[in-house]
């Protein structure tokens, strides 16, 4: 090989100590199959955590697909379906609860904003299919009237980030091929202390379709009750 790996020697290093912090039964009660207890559908970006954002020590708990744009669908044939990462604890897991995840500065939000404002699409091809079928989404947010039109681009793309977090744990709620008693739950993963001073919190802004922020805090532990908040609502 001859060259400098310097990122592959990180990697290599990491897992060394990954399996050397390992208990000896860490694996045990998934050796033979998967319960998760939810699905968490994230953007896939690097700044977003998907198992540490919820403390999860333990493998098995969190079923983590990821996409451009924490998007629940994808295209088959020209229509839109839930996307099959998502899908599949759901259909053959026992996985009941489904979590959809954005997050501040998101760049898939950006980037469909910049197309439907600029015409301009990022690429490359495999980019823009994902970008491409957030554009309805931000459409739709930015002729409505929960979007601060007067607002400055970065508070409008985080009122897009919300606004399509919505519309993706709709599309879940409203799909057959997901049973009515799961539940799914919309957060905004906060980095960068736009929903208040605690960077890394996950606000939840949907339950079961309700996303009054007084309404959810009332159906969750009092202690939790700065955990809900809205850009929109």
């Amino acid at each position: 090989m001859g060259e400098d790996h310097d990122v592959l020697d990180a990697l290599l290093a990491g897992n060394e100590r990954h399996v050397a912090d390992l208990p000896d039964d860490y694996f045990a009660a998934v050796q033979d199959g998967q319960h998760p207890d939810v699905v968490s559908v994230c953007c896939s970006d690097s700044r977003v955590p998907q198992e540490r954002m919820w403390g999860v020590d333990d493998p098995g708990t969190v079923f983590t697909p990821s996409n451009i744009g924490n998007q629940v669908w994808d295209e088959d044939d020209g229509e839109l379906i839930v996307d099959g990462g998502l899908l599949y604890p759901i259909a053959h897991a026992g996985t009941d609860v489904a979590a959809v995840v954005g997050h501040t500065g998101c760049g898939a939000v950006t980037a469909a904003y910049n197309a439907v404002t600029d015409g301009d699409l990022p690429g490359p091809r495999g980019v823009d299919k994902w970008v491409t079928q957030l554009i309805p989404v931000i459409e739709d947010g930015l002729e409505s009237e929960l979007i601060d039109a007067d607002a400055d681009e970065e508070m409008v793309v985080n009122q897009l980030v919300e606004y399509n977090v919505d519309r993706q744990a709709q599309f879940l709620r409203d799909a057959e091929e997901v049973p009515d008693e799961v539940d799914v739950y919309g957060f905004v993963y906060d980095f960068q202390g736009v929903y208040g001073d605690e960077k890394g919190r996950t606000y939840l802004i949907n339950v079961n379709g309700e996303t009054d922020p007084e309404t959810i805090a009332a159906e969750i532990p009092e202690e939790y009750a700065t955990a809900t908040n809205s850009l929109i609502h």
